[in-house]
């Protein structure tokens, strides 16, 4: 087979087409057995996606797995290593074949794909992470190290100074004979974890094509840079609409895509000439960057039971219980708002919307000449607790001074 190429065809006689010992990676997302037909349209409606993940029973399903794992073990190099991907369904199924195919002395991770999706509310927890076991072929597996940042927590001054074990077993600093403590090695930071979390494609995003399970080319790229290097040879047996083919060309790695769909195929191929991928804002720049209430706002909130919202000039949050069925909109007073700069901003902002209660939180007393007018509007005005405190005391030295 020749590589840079997406196959169609069934994955096992696929496999079967490859040499021995001449793969560096095996990446796969099978189906996860969820006894469903999957679907999913393109944003502008063009075409439609699916397949099938129905099985007449789950023997049947773990024989495709191990069957295809089996494969996977005979064309990994010694040195190479298969990630597989699953969610809860059929996880601890797929664990026990992966010992039973390659061993367990040579599982090395189970990473947790994290993440945050909205989802209507259920009983049980809310479904929000994936998992992905790595395994290697053997004990010489090559692994390239990567460190992420120190938690802001963390003294990264003391994590500088060695350690020793006193005869109790108790960790200590270390000190010289002149009793000076010892600095220890160089840090590169804190080494990567098993827990990624990497946002899901968002419905707007340029790199989503409408299939269903996509997987963000981000993802994919964090297992390619830990067990590659360029050049290497990248292979996905249940390639789908090519994101581990298109994570793998970004990275100058060759790789192999083999799916059983007409559709898949020419959309992986069509995706490797677009080659679109979608950087994500929040791994950029940090879940901080996205905070813009201050902690007298958010105190504010929680007095009255709401929820913040983030970037919006017009709604500062909502009440986390709805009225008559409608959610209701909170707006604080700005430091250099007036009343009815605040209620204009409110009012535009729910423009369209046919909410029940809106809310104003004043903050601040006006003079007799800051409201020319009072805007017609529905908003209901309540006063923050510091603004009913700064009145009271207004009105005892109002009265003190007329005695």
């Amino acid at each position: 087979m020749d590589v840079n190429e997406i196959y169609k065809g069934n994955c096992l006689e696929k496999l079967t087409e490859l040499k021995s010992n001449s793969v560096d990676l095996v990446y796969f997302d099978p189906p996860f057995y969820t006894q469903k037909k999957h679907s999913l349209v393109t944003r502008d409606s063009s075409k439609k996606y699916e397949f099938s993940d129905s099985w007449e029973s789950l023997d049947d399903y773990l024989f495709l797995i191990e069957s295809c794992l089996i494969e996977c073990k005979r064309v990994l190099k010694n040195t190479g290593s298969v990630f597989l991907h699953c969610d809860k369904v059929a996880s601890h199924y797929i664990r026990v074949t992966l010992d039973k195919v390659f061993g367990m002395k040579n599982f090395r991770s189970e990473i947790i794909w994290s993440y945050k999706r909205w989802s209507n509310s259920k009983k049980g927890l809310l479904n929000s992470h994936q998992n992905i076991y790595f395994y290697s072929k053997s004990d010489d597996f090559k692994f390239n190290q990567f460190y992420t940042d120190y938690a802001p927590t963390t003294n990264i001054d003391q994590i500088l100074q060695d350690r020793e074990k006193t005869t109790n077993g108790k960790s200590v600093y270390k000190t010289d004979e002149n009793g000076n403590i010892v600095l220890g090695k160089e840090k590169k930071g804190v080494p990567l974890s098993d827990t990624w979390e990497i946002p899901y494609l968002n419905p707007k995003a340029k790199e989503r094509v409408g299939y269903p399970t996509q997987k963000p080319v981000l993802l994919l790229k964090e297992i390619i840079k830990i067990v590659t290097d360029k050049g290497d040879l990248v292979v996905d047996p249940f390639c789908g609409s090519g994101t581990t083919c298109v994570a793998a060309k970004s990275m100058d790695r060759n790789f192999i895509g083999i799916d059983a769909s007409t559709d898949a195929v020419e959309l992986a191929n069509k995706r490797l000439e677009d080659m679109i991928i979608t950087e994500s804002a929040l791994l950029n720049k940090g879940s901080d960057s996205y905070l813009e209430k201050s902690d007298y706002e958010i105190a504010l909130l929680n007095s009255i039971d709401a929820l913040p919202v983030q970037r919006n000039s017009g709604i500062d949050g909502f009440l986390k219980n709805h009225v008559n069925e409608k959610p209701v909109p909170v707006k604080i007073q700005g430091k250099y708002e007036t009343v009815n700069d605040a209620i204009e901003k409110l009012e535009r902002s729910c423009h369209g919307k046919e909410y029940h209660l809106k809310i104003l939180i004043q903050t601040r007393n006006e003079s007799k000449g800051d409201r020319l007018f009072d805007l017609i509007s529905d908003v209901k005005i309540i006063k923050s607790a510091e603004l009913k405190i700064e009145e009271l005391k207004n009105e005892l030295n109002f009265k003190i001074n007329i005695k």
